[in-house]
């Protein structure tokens, strides 16, 4: 079974296509083709939307849009698409406004804009951060507010990339060696810093994929070399006392979460 989705946004179509995600994640066995359609924020953008759903609709199955449009008669204009229309701003903006006892200021992109420029400084910065402490270049941890440790591909630099961009925050992060691996021991400039440590382990058959796309046939994507690393890396974090989490079968945003709350760092999402 097929169904086309769009999210379609005055913006850049981020707060719809998350919305959007977090539903379709609930129906299994139903292949999504998924289209985002930014910043339709005039009406002759909002009817080229609107032709474009409803071709989708000349060879597949009623189309499901996600919208989230702040101008009533641009919204208003995709929502008589041929098609199962979601508008976030129609179903929640009135009852906001009625417990809140105040009109909505109609202004778009407020939520992934530059209105806020200290919370924006602080993302940039923190993902400078992120990219001159990635992968073990800097062994001056002092300002991080989170280390992630793991073996190499077990899916850090993302992680720390994400926690950067959407949290603000400055997140490090090291590749244990096969050095640290026969040590069975944190090197010491980690060890200083272990209040802010947080391990990232894998499935050994999956990180065995993920390094023969990147050196096939090598020793370091052997299925052995794979296990060994991982378990002496977990065994070590376990020795340590180091948090660790399986980036398996989590998501970059699952992991994120999971890493603010354990360490306590919890904070607005920017």
């Amino acid at each position: 079974m097929k169904r086309t989705v769009f999210f379609v946004s005055d913006g850049t179509a981020i707060t719809a296509e998350t919305f959007g995600h977090s539903l379709l994640t609930q129906f299994s066995g139903i292949e999504f083709r998924q289209v985002r359609l930014p910043f339709v924020d005039t009406p002759s953008k909002a009817r080229d939307a609107v032709s474009l759903i409803e071709r989708a609709a000349e060879n597949h199955d009623r189309p499901i849009v996600f919208s989230t449009i702040v101008d009533p008669e641009v919204g208003g204009i995709v929502a008589q698409a041929q098609a199962s229309v979601f508008d976030m701003f129609r179903t929640f903006i009135g009852p906001l406004e009625e417990v809140l006892g105040v009109d909505r200021s109609a202004e778009v992109g407020r939520a992934h804009g530059m209105g806020d420029s200290s919370s924006y400084e602080d993302r940039m910065e923190a993902t400078n951060y992120a990219l001159t402490h990635d992968d073990g270049i800097s062994k001056r941890l002092d300002s991080a507010d989170v280390i992630l440790v793991g073996v190499s591909r077990s899916g850090k630099t993302p992680t720390c990339l994400y926690l950067a961009l959407h949290y603000g925050v400055k997140a490090a992060n090291y590749p244990l060696t096969e050095e640290d691996l026969e040590q069975n021991r944190l090197p010491g400039f980690l060890r200083v810093h272990k209040n802010k440590l947080f391990g990232l382990t894998i499935n050994p058959d999956r990180l065995s994929q993920i390094r023969e796309n990147r050196r096939p046939g090598s020793r370091y994507a052997s299925p052995k070399q794979c296990r060994y690393e991982v378990d002496a890396a977990e065994a070590m974090l376990r020795t340590e006392g180091v948090r660790m989490l399986s980036s398996t079968d989590s998501s970059i945003e699952e992991l994120a979460s999971r890493i603010l709350l354990d360490l306590g760092l919890e904070r607005d999402h920017r």
